[in-house]
C-alpha cells in the first residue's frame, strides 16, 4: 500500500479540510462558548461574534445581514427553502419545478411535497447536463409557486444558467431557489446578480467546519420554518446557534471569496491538465459536461467497461482518494441519477469517476495521479478480460 504521507486527496466535492484560519477563529469560542440569546455579558459576547459572522457572510453574498439564516448544513438549507416556501405559499398554488439532476436533498424535499399533495415537475437536462430555459419557462404554470435549480452540479460540475432561469421565475411571480453548495470559492455568489430569492451553502464545502450551513432568504420571501421551538435566526430556524462553527464558516467563506480570483483559474488549469492526461491515456474515456461551463475543480470521467467501485478501491490502495459521484449516495449499487439524466449508456454510467480538486491541490499531485492511474485501470481491467 502507498504510505499515508503519499496520499492524494481528490474528493473535495464531498468535503474539504478545515483551513487553519477557520480553526483559529473557532478556538476561542469552543471552550467558553455561551448562548447568544442570553442577556448577561457572556451571552452578549456570543451574540456579538454571531452578528459579526452574519455580517461577513452578508458581505460575500451582497445581502443584508437579516437575510442570512444559519442552519445545520446544506441539506437543511435546501429542504427549508423548498418545503418552507412551498408551504408558506400553499394558498396560491401547489406546484413546484426542479431539475432531474439536483442534489438528493432537493429531490427528496420535492418527494415530501408530492406525498403531501403538491405536483412536482422534474425537468430533464440535455446531454451536456443543462436545463433548457425555454423548457423551464414552459413548465411554469399559474399554480407554480417555487422553482429550484442548482447553480453547479455536485457530480459533473456543470454550471446552470441560474440568472436566466431566476429572471423567468421572477417574471411569473415564482420564488426561485438555488443550491449553490458546490459553488462557494469557485463562482461568484452575488445574490442580486443571480436574481435568486433563496440560496443554500454548506461550510464544509469551502474549508469550513461540518454541521453548519447558510440559507439566504431575500427580504419579503414567504418561508415557513421547519424547525420550531424558539425565535432564533429571525424566527426561521429554532435552536441555540453553534457560534463557534458559524464563526469558522464565516472566516472560511470570506477567505474563499477573497482568494477566488487567483485560486479558481489556477485549479481550472490543473483540472484541464488532469483531463488532457486521462484522455491521452484512455481515448475511449468520456468527460461528462465537457462542452459546458463547469466548476474549475470538477472532472467527471466515464470509463467504458470499467466498474467505478473496483477502480475506486484500487485507486485508494494506490493512495488516491476520489469518488464515483455524490458522497450522499455512497454505497449505492445503482448508477447515479445525474449520469442517467445525461443519457449515458449503462456501461459508461457504471464507470464514472469524479476527481474534485481543492485549493491545496498541486501540479505535482496531478502528475502523480496521471502516473499511477494507468496501472490501476490495467489491474482492474485485467480480470475482466480473463
Amino acid at each position: 500500500m502507498t504510505p499515508q504521507m503519499d496520499r492524494i486527496y481528490l474528493d473535495n466535492a464531498a468535503t474539504t479540510t478545515v483551513r487553519p484560519e477557520a480553526v483559529a477563529a473557532m478556538l476561542p469560542l469552543l471552550g467558553g462558548g455561551y448562548n447568544p440569546s442570553s442577556l448577561h455579558a457572556e451571552g452578549r459576547a456570543a451574540r456579538a461574534a454571531l452578528d459579526d459572522a452574519r455580517e461577513t457572510v452578508a458581505r460575500v453574498l451582497g445581502a443584508a445581514p437579516r437575510e442570512i439564516v444559519f442552519t445545520g448544513g446544506g441539506s437543511e438549507s435546501d429542504v427549508t427553502a423548498i418545503v418552507g416556501a412551498a408551504r408558506a405559499l400553499a394558498a396560491r398554488g401547489r406546484h413546484v419545478v426542479t431539475s432531474a439532476i439536483e442534489h438528493h436533498a432537493v429531490l427528496h424535499a420535492a418527494d415530501v411535497l408530492e406525498r403531501d399533495g403538491w405536483r412536482v415537475t422534474r425537468l430533464p437536462v440535455d446531454r451536456r447536463g443543462l436545463v433548457d430555459p425555454q423548457e423551464f419557462a414552459a413548465a411554469l404554470e399559474p399554480q407554480t409557486t417555487v422553482a429550484s435549480v442548482m447553480l453547479a452540479n455536485n457530480e459533473i460540475g456543470v454550471v446552470q444558467p441560474v440568472a436566466e432561469l431566476a429572471a423567468l421565475a421572477r417574471a411569473r411571480g415564482v420564488v426561485f431557489h438555488t443550491d449553490a453548495v458546490q459553488a462557494a470559492g469557485w463562482l461568484p455568489l452575488a445574490v442580486d446578480a443571480l436574481g435568486v430569492d433563496l440560496l443554500s451553502l454548506s461550510g464544509h464545502k469551502f474549508n469550513g467546519p461540518k454541521g453548519v450551513g447558510i440559507l439566504y432568504v431575500r427580504r419579503g420571501t414567504p418561508l415557513e420554518p421547519l424547525i420550531v421551538g424558539g425565535g432564533q435566526e429571525h424566527g426561521l430556524r429554532a435552536g441555540t446557534e453553534d457560534v463557534a462553527g458559524i464563526v469558522g464558516l464565516a472566516a472560511a467563506l470570506r477567505l474563499a471569496e477573497a482568494e477566488r480570483p487567483a485560486t479558481a483559474p489556477r485549479v481550472a488549469a490543473l483540472r484541464d491538465r488532469l483531463q488532457t492526461g486521462i484522455l491521452a491515456a484512455f481515448p475511449d474515456a468520456l468527460v461528462n459536461g465537457a462542452a459546458t461551463p463547469r466548476l474549475p475543480n470538477n472532472l467527471s470521467v466515464a470509463f467504458a467497461g470499467l466498474p467505478s467501485d473496483a477502480l475506486l478501491i484500487r485507486l485508494d490502495l494506490d493512495g488516491i482518494a476520489a469518488s464515483a459521484g455524490s458522497a450522499c449516495a455512497a454505497g449505492s449499487l445503482e448508477p447515479s441519477h445525474v449520469t442517467a439524466a445525461l443519457g449515458l449508456d449503462e456501461e459508461r454510467r457504471l464507470g464514472v469517476i469524479r476527481f474534485s480538486l481543492g485549493r491545496q491541490t498541486s501540479a505535482e499531485e496531478i502528475d502523480e495521479v496521471l502516473r499511477r492511474l494507468p496501472r490501476a485501470v490495467s489491474d482492474v481491467r485485467s480480470p475482466l478480460s480473463v
